[in-house]
């Protein structure tokens, strides 16, 4: 029996139009009911899923959200973080300089907001999809105290692309390198993930891995869906995401999510993946 399911939202609980559909919502309520955790796992801040977190009634004592690709894992009702790991100031200077001789452009994340060298088009997409602050500040001068949280390179699909097939192998000795979204490239620290963000909260609940069920579409759910029991891709998910997965369910637009619950959490019968 499972136990705990976490949810990626863009692409995966959330449709093209960022919105939870009447299926999905439907089947979650349905999963609680019967007394399993439902748990958010996306690469946002806490601030750019309270609306989500609230719709679904997640909000309490008893909920906790996995936020900035498992970085940091808050209670919601609390705000007590269950973890916080961070990136420093050194790390910044050291992915700035090389943003700029790979010529992308760059934001980071920090506890409060987020702080870029140059506002672009897809920094303003980031602050405008999780509602947050920016600033624009010479990164070079960014203090020791700053709480990173993460660092992103920005830019349209193919130019990200080509820039990624240009990053020195050093770079992933340093840190778990993601792609969040075709436009998004995200640096964290090298021990976070949204697999270590589940395994630390599956602890803290005493819950099994072997009860757990992850489900993504992006390369930054790739260890959370290999850390789960069941490891659930969307239809629409990256290539290497289906690979990693027990099983590919509808895409975002399908209710996929609806479907998983459905089949693994609602129906009485065992079911083969």
């Amino acid at each position: 029996m499972f136990k705990l399911i976490a949810l990626d939202m863009d692409g995966t609980l959330l449709n093209e139009e960022k919105k939870i559909s009447k299926e999905n919502m439907i089947a979650i309520k349905k999963a609680k009911e019967k007394g399993v955790k439902v748990v958010l796992a996306t690469g946002r801040p806490i601030k750019g899923v309270e609306n989500y977190l609230s719709e679904l009634d997640l909000i309490s004592d008893e909920d906790y959200c996995i936020t900035y690709n498992g970085s940091l894992v808050v209670n919601t009702g609390t705000n007590e973080l269950l973890t916080q790991v961070l990136l420093k100031s050194k790390d910044v200077h050291y992915l700035y300089d090389l943003s700029k001789k790979l010529d992308i452009d760059i934001h980071a994340l920090t506890t409060s907001g987020c702080i870029t060298p140059k506002l672009s088009e897809y920094t303003e997409l980031e602050i405008k999809m999780n509602n947050i602050p920016f600033e624009e500040i010479d990164f070079n001068k960014i203090e020791d105290d700053t709480e990173i949280v993460k660092v992103m390179f920005v830019g349209e699909e193919k130019r990200l692309s080509a820039v990624i097939e240009k990053l020195p192998k050093e770079v992933y000795e340093k840190y778990n390198v993601v792609r969040s979204a075709p436009y998004f490239l995200e640096f964290l620290d090298k021990n976070v993930s949204k697999g270590t963000g589940v395994k630390s909260l599956a602890e803290k609940l005493d819950i099994n891995r072997n009860e757990i069920i992850c489900v993504g579409d992006a390369g930054n759910d790739i260890d959370m869906i290999k850390y789960a029991g069941l490891g659930v891709a969307m239809e629409n998910a990256f290539p290497e995401v289906k690979k990693a997965a027990n099983y590919v369910t509808y895409s975002n637009e399908e209710h996929g999510v609806a479907h998983v619950i459905n089949k693994f959490i609602l129906s009485d019968s065992l079911q083969n993946y």
